[in-house]
């Protein structure tokens, strides 16, 4: 039976399980003291039944239970939700079993006897967690909410809910656009928004890649032949520029297009014609160009690979695309949609994410933006994302004081990290006096801006 005091509040609800009624009272009266909601109970079972039907923000048990022992409980709370916290509280004999739950993801652990400062403090790390977990849930939430009204702006950073804006914006003025961004950072994507959402949608999107091809048939491509026009032109070809007809063509890495050929470009742009080969036959053309680079051409044009005239004349409607490095809060969710749709092209089960990869995910440059990523979250969904880590600190055994001083230093460093190198908010999220954990981080011979 459990006996519960206020109105419960899920974020700060705690559930506190002890088959001893005078350290249920005890205990429920400190959390109670310092703002929590509290349900006890004596024994797991009718606690699970209750935690089944209405989830608290903590669980805090002793190992030791009438009916079923602390760490069987811990381990079907996992089966429920994997990120509810849980306190374990343990005897002596009883901290190898709570250390070894701790590395199946249980939350703390507490050794008997216990102050009530550091059941407390405990408590707030945990809901300070849960807190993080829920809000992470609701970003899930907006960027499924994303993805079902756009898949190809993933993201709900600022930078990307402007550039989904801009984009959404210029769509609808119909005139010719450079694209500017680093290597993988969807330039393509960007390029057949435009069109998707622009009055050409029902018309023909032609891609062109200017550095993917040969000079000697880049021209060909793009204007077309006629029979005849040169060795080997046995018919006519229509051309990508005539086949954009009423549609867009989109022209990626136009920095690599010859100069020789970057003079027709700028005749089709000014005039609105294209000459096939082998013909004198001038076809007017209704086209929107959107022409991606990864370089300046501003400063390719000041130095003379890059022909300044088409370069300003491109440059009407610049749209730059932020490098991932430049929106961290959408890597994580990201990552999350690329997982579940590799997991799915491959037939798998999509793997659990465990903290060395977060750690990876949050500290890593992607100088290869959004399309490393997805190659990342493609070999981590076959098993051979590892690679890409660097291992974790293995657990080995030793004296209680030595166990307690490692999963200490890896406290700090997990929150160091939760926090980005900044010692004053992982002091209040450990709840912790910032100059005992400066003290903390010198002797761990950790250093916050490895973090940042």
């Amino acid at each position: 039976m459990s006996e519960t005091t206020g109105t419960p509040i899920a974020a700060e609800r705690v559930v506190f399980i002890d088959d001893e009624a005078d350290v249920r009272h005890a205990n429920r009266q400190s959390l109670e003291l310092d703002g929590f909601t509290v349900e006890t109970f004596g024994a797991a079972g009718p606690a699970l039944t209750a935690i089944l039907a209405d989830p608290p923000g903590l669980v805090i048990t002793d190992v030791r239970l009438p009916d079923l022992d602390g760490v069987s409980l811990f381990a079907r709370l996992r089966t429920i939700d994997p990120e509810l916290p849980v306190i374990l509280i343990t005897g002596h004999g009883d901290i190898r079993m709570a250390v070894g739950a701790m590395r199946d993801g249980a939350c703390d652990f507490l050794a008997k006897p216990y102050p009530a400062e550091a059941l407390l403090a405990s408590a707030r790390r945990a809901l300070d967690r849960r807190r993080l977990v829920i809000e992470n849930r609701q970003l899930r939430a907006r960027l499924d909410a994303a993805v079902e009204e756009d898949p190809a702006f993933l993201g709900v950073s600022p930078e990307i809910v402007r550039l989904r804006r801009l984009v959404r914006e210029v769509a609808h003025a119909d005139v010719d656009v450079l694209v500017f961004g680093e290597t993988g950072s969807g330039k393509e994507v960007v390029a057949s928004a435009l069109h998707r959402w622009g009055g050409r949608a029902k018309r023909n999107f032609v891609a062109m890649n200017c550095g993917a091809l040969p000079d000697s048939v880049v021209e060909s491509e793009l204007f077309g032949h006629e029979a005849g026009a040169f060795t080997g032109a046995l018919k006519r070809r229509v051309g990508r520029i005539e086949h954009a007809q009423g549609g867009t063509l989109f022209l990626d890495e136009i920095e690599s297009m010859p100069l020789g050929l970057q003079v027709k470009i700028l005749r089709v742009l000014q005039e609105r014609v294209v000459e096939p080969l082998g013909t004198n036959e001038i076809l007017p053309v209704d086209m929107r160009v959107v022409a991606a680079t990864k370089v300046d051409l501003g400063q390719a044009a000041a130095q003379g690979s890059f022909r300044d005239d088409l370069y300003h004349r491109l440059n009407v409607i610049t749209i730059a695309i932020p490098p991932l490095r430049e929106r961290r809060e959408d890597v994580i969710l990201l990552f999350h949609e690329f997982l579940r749709r590799a997991a799915a092209r491959f037939k798998r089960e999509v793997p659990a994410i465990g903290a060395g990869v977060l750690e990876h995910l949050r500290r890593h440059d992607w100088p290869g933006n959004v399309r490393e990523l997805g190659h990342f979250a493609e070999r981590y969904a076959l098993g051979l994302g590892q690679q890409d880590i660097a291992a974790p600190e293995p657990f080995t055994a030793g004296t209680l004081a030595e166990q307690v001083d490692r999963f200490e230093r890896g406290l700090i460093r997990e929150e160091l990290i939760m926090a980005g190198g900044d010692v004053r908010l992982a002091a209040e999220s450990l709840g912790t006096p910032r100059k005992t954990l400066y003290d903390k981080i010198a002797r761990h011979g950790l250093t916050p801006t490895d973090f940042r």
